[in-house]
């Protein structure tokens, strides 16, 4: 995660910057997508932060807190959208990942980020069209939104740029400074 990029070089431009996560224990998924003032968007990064299975949990949750601090003060985001916690059938998996997502929204709380929670149907029908698509649907339409010549690999991080996507399209933005 450790990169030699300038320090904040978003903040100041016509454009509002934001972190989508995916939050996960194993792989947290991620996207910096920039929305100029006419709403056009762009996308600025995406990619993974991965954990050691290995690693205990605490390790697994620092590194995740680490990384998600590492991209805050690379980008310097106006707000971090995060997915919200879907429990299913396992509640075990559902707490596990609730550790992940407060280490990410502890990162952003720390640095006084404006932070919006979604839930994955939320995320989907802001990015598709319908809160029942599927992951290669969500890829397909993050790929389009941004004209990007391919979709966003591996899947966890185009969900992260589907995130963000989605709070450029619905969510509450700060004047520009």
């Amino acid at each position: 995660m450790k990169r030699d990029a300038p320090r904040k070089p978003f903040r100041g431009s016509d454009s509002l910057v934001v972190l989508g996560v995916d939050p996960g224990t194993a792989v947290t998924g991620y996207g910096v997508v920039a929305r100029t003032g006419g709403g056009a968007v762009s996308l600025i990064e995406c990619g993974v932060i991965r954990t050691s299975a290995r690693e205990p949990l605490p390790l697994r949750i620092r590194e995740v807190f680490e990384g998600i601090g590492d991209l805050l003060e690379r980008f310097d985001p106006h707000a971090v959208a995060v997915e919200d916690v879907y429990q299913g059938k396992n509640a075990r998996s559902a707490l596990t990942l609730g550790h992940a997502r407060g280490a990410i929204l502890l990162a952003a709380a720390l640095r006084e980020i404006r932070i919006a929670e979604y839930t994955a149907p939320e995320i989907k029908q802001a990015v598709t069209g319908t809160g029942r698509a599927t992951k290669d649907q969500v890829a397909f339409m993050v790929q389009q939104h941004l004209r990007l010549k391919d979709p966003p690999t591996p899947s966890d991080a185009a969900d992260g740029v589907a995130a963000a996507l989605c709070h450029c399209f619905v969510g509450a933005f700060p004047v520009p400074e």
